[in-house]
């Protein structure tokens, strides 16, 4: 008969392994709501090990915004292959897998939670912002935006952001239908901004040219000419 031994865990192992039962719960349950004793629980060691690891509860909440926010900020990453719609509707997917899996969390990393308006919990929200911003950027195949387009992608990535926290508070409205409405938003957002600039205009025919008439953005031309008739 053998005796099972505990391996004992490397510092570096043992932060992440903290960090990893944090966000699980952050995931589950608001940050506020989530003690230094659940989180040691969980792990399966003592609440006075935690502090070893983890100056606090600020501190060990703040890592584990950093691990989701980098988990965020790769959904955006996206093959720039073939048509853009068809492109934005799978980063909207995996988006909202995100949002899905772990909504406490997002609104907690969105709304700044027990950290709210630390430069810290700023800077990782900001780093959120501008992975997506630089992906729709690289999709679109701009390196130095005029102003008309910086202004188009960075509304739709706070609108995405609203869109997903009011989604949380009740789930009223299909996801699936959500994510459809959020890429007709970034085409109805460029088309506005087409009808003010010859640049942008120059941009969304250039981006239309790709588009089959069965995918996203030919659904929204469909949807808009059944209006208008």
């Amino acid at each position: 008969m053998t005796t099972g031994v505990r391996r004992r865990m490397g510092v570096e192992e043992r932060r992440q392994q903290l960090i990893g039962v944090a966000l699980d719960l952050f995931s589950r349950r608001s940050p506020d709501e989530v003690s230094i004793d659940e989180i040691a629980s969980a792990a399966g060691i003592s609440r006075p090990l935690v502090y070893h690891y983890f100056p606090g509860k600020l501190s060990l909440y703040e890592a584990a915004l950093q691990r989701a926010a980098d988990d965020l900020a790769a959904r955006f990453a996206e093959p720039a292959e073939g048509p853009l719609g068809a492109r934005l509707l799978r980063v909207m997917g995996r988006y909202f897998d995100f949002v899905d899996e772990h909504g406490p969390g997002f609104s907690a990393l969105m709304r700044g939670g027990p950290a709210v308006g630390s430069s810290r919990t700023n800077a990782l929200v900001d780093s959120v912002r501008q992975a997506a911003y630089d992906q729709i950027l690289s999709h679109l195949g701009v390196n130095d935006p005029p102003a008309r387009l910086e202004l188009v992608v960075r509304s739709w990535i706070s609108l995405a952001e609203s869109t997903a926290l009011i989604w949380l508070d009740g789930r009223r409205i299909p996801r699936a239908e959500l994510e459809v409405q959020l890429v007709h938003d970034f085409a109805a957002l460029t088309a506005v901004s087409a009808a003010h600039d010859e640049e942008m205009a120059a941009l969304l025919r250039r981006v239309v040219a790709n588009e089959p008439a069965d995918g996203p953005f030919g659904d929204l031309v469909g949807r808009l000419s059944a209006l208008a008739a």
